[in-house]
């Protein structure tokens, strides 16, 4: 007896029944099958190029469509040249494959100059370290003759080295480290007007805003005699003040004593015309007070002199009969 369900049945015997016609049919198996409609490839592959056509081209409009900043220039260049210069902010395009786009700086930029080292009109060896703040005013110029930015900072450096050298050659060393009584006046706008002329003459198209000299130094090798020399100008500068202030001194102490000396006499006269005054204005009132009664005044008179001349140890010599002796020993008549 053979098992329908058995799903060990040798190949073989599943044959063998198919052939006899014993194998069940498949439930659903009387149904009628609709034939599909064969695949179109050629549609699709068209389909598809189009798509392809399509996103290739769009992408290519994107790739070359480009944006212009508020700070930047663009510059337009095909096959090298320049085309044109793009100076407002907005969208533009070029062309495909044929142009190229590169963008320069709008805004100011600042350029740290090197180290250089001059010579002062008293021959002193400085050191002079500056930069100097600058902007692209026409890029056709600038590229056309500096080519690019690093080579227009070049000629730039070149030409403020040569104005600071210059300048300085025509100051004593004093005048370029001191700021007070200095007569180099604002160098820093004097080197920056001469710098725009020689960018003017050379058709660069930058100028300079502004050069500032930011250190001035000495060389190793002459620093300690200038600090020497410094100290020494600074010492008898210094005495130089002493020597005035002890004068002033002794100039001020002689007019106050002079003035306190006239001070002195004017109250001494004063005072004694005072004092002499007062002696003839008592004298005047004595005599006139006196002169009602001579004999009070001899006697007040008499007894004034016992008080100059009589004290404790006094001893007095006189006759006894004397007017003088008579008072003094209460004799009156």
């Amino acid at each position: 007896m053979t098992n329908d369900n058995n799903p060990f049945k040798s190949i073989e015997e599943k044959f063998k029944e198919m052939q006899s016609g014993k194998q069940k049919k498949t439930p659903g198996a009387d149904k009628v099958i609709t034939p599909k409609k064969p695949f179109n490839t050629r549609m699709f592959v068209r389909r598809a190029i189009t798509f392809t056509v399509f996103f290739a081209i769009a992408v290519i409009l994107l790739a070359n469509v480009f944006v212009v900043k508020e700070g930047e220039y663009r510059v337009v260049r095909q096959f090298g040249e320049i085309t044109r210069i793009i100076k407002e902010p907005g969208l533009n395009m070029k062309i495909p494959f044929i142009q190229s786009v590169t963008s320069l700086p709008k805004n100011q930029m600042t350029y740290n100059v090197s180290e250089a080292e001059i010579s002062t009109k008293d021959k002193k060896r400085i050191i002079i370290d500056n930069y100097a703040v600058w902007k692209i005013t026409d890029p056709g110029k600038m590229i056309s003759n500096a080519r690019n930015i690093i080579n227009a900072e070049a000629r730039m450096e070149e030409f403020i080295y040569s104005v600071i050298r210059n300048e300085m050659g025509r100051l004593d060393y004093v005048d370029v480290v001191n700021e007070e009584n200095s007569k180099r006046g604002n160098l820093n706008d004097l080197i920056t007007k001469k710098v725009n002329e020689f960018l003017d003459e050379g058709n660069f198209g930058i100028e300079v805003i502004d050069v500032r000299i930011k250190r001035i130094d000495l060389p190793q090798e002459n620093e300690q005699s200038i600090y020497t020399r410094m100290i020494s100008e600074r010492e008898s500068t210094a005495q130089d003040y002493l020597s005035q202030g002890d004068a002033e001194k002794k100039r001020v102490e002689a007019e106050t004593d002079r003035l306190v000396q006239e001070m002195l006499a004017t109250a001494k006269k004063d005072a004694a015309i005072i004092h002499a005054e007062g002696e003839a204005e008592a004298a005047k009132i004595y005599n006139n007070a006196f002169s009602k009664d001579p004999e009070f005044y001899n006697l007040y008179r008499t007894l004034q002199s016992y008080a100059r001349t009589v004290g404790d140890d006094t001893v007095i010599i006189m006759p006894a009969d004397s007017p003088y002796a008579k008072i003094l020993t209460g004799y009156l008549e």
